[in-house]
């Protein structure tokens, strides 16, 4: 049974409703990126850095996964070991659909840790009524469970030997731009895989899709889901 490895960014999340900050020309509420999603920002301003991302946590309560989570989920149940899923979002609508093999490599809204002694809590067992949450175990400032810029994705182990390993390489809602992430199908087709990407627009490294399908995810993942069942 071939190996499936698929890649997620913005696109399929905006689907369900899901805003980005990036939507504005990198403003959130005239705050910049570099304000709220750096170190560097949540050193010199946490409580807006908070602010942030309780706004981005309790909007990502509200929304749904759409029919492109779920038709990937049951890729996955078909699949089981030979399918693995990376995701850019950190929204965790993949695992609300009930995918089980995620890697999310920037972190998720519903979780936050603490900036000292690094215990983990999910958001509903923090008081997001405080300006800047604290640690029940130190004292210390808390901070959203979020990769930010200037810092390192998670998993990236785990992720290039999937990369190395795979024979089809699926990337869905991702405009190609944002590394390390944009260089994953280069690296899925220098070794071998065949590469197949969703999007609205045409990505950036479409030179390394052998197949493209412009559109929305959530109106094309399910049928290309089924016809890759019917060949199992």
């Amino acid at each position: 049974m071939k190996k499936y490895l698929v890649l997620t960014g913005a696109g399929i999340s905006a689907e369900s409703g899901i805003r980005t900050f990036r939507d504005t020309g990198g403003l959130w509420e005239e705050h910049s990126v570099e304000e709220v999603a750096t170190p560097h920002g949540f050193i010199r301003n946490p409580k807006l850095v908070w602010d942030f991302y309780k706004e981005r946590y309790s909007q990502s309560l509200t929304v749904k996964p759409n029919p492109a989570h779920y038709a990937l989920k049951k890729l996955e149940d078909r699949l089981g070991n030979n399918f693995h899923l990376i995701t850019q979002n950190v929204d965790g609508l993949h695992g609300r659909a009930g995918s089980k093999r995620v890697y999310e490599m920037h972190g998720r809204l519903c979780s936050c840790y603490c900036t000292n002694c690094k215990s983990r809590y999910h958001m509903d067992d923090v008081n997001l009524a405080e300006d800047i949450p604290c640690c029940r175990k130190c004292g210390n400032s808390l901070r959203p469970d979020i990769v930010w810029f200037g810092e390192i994705p998670f998993y990236l182990y785990e992720i290039e030997e999937h990369l190395k390993t795979c024979d089809v390489f699926m990337v869905v809602g991702t405009s190609g731009t944002v590394y390390p992430a944009a260089g994953f199908v280069m690296t899925a087709k220098l070794f071998g895989a065949r590469t197949i990407a969703v999007n609205l627009d045409k990505p950036d490294n479409l030179g390394f899709i052998d197949e493209f399908y412009l559109g929305k995810s959530g109106e094309l993942i399910p049928g290309i889901v089924e016809d890759i069942l019917g060949c199992i």
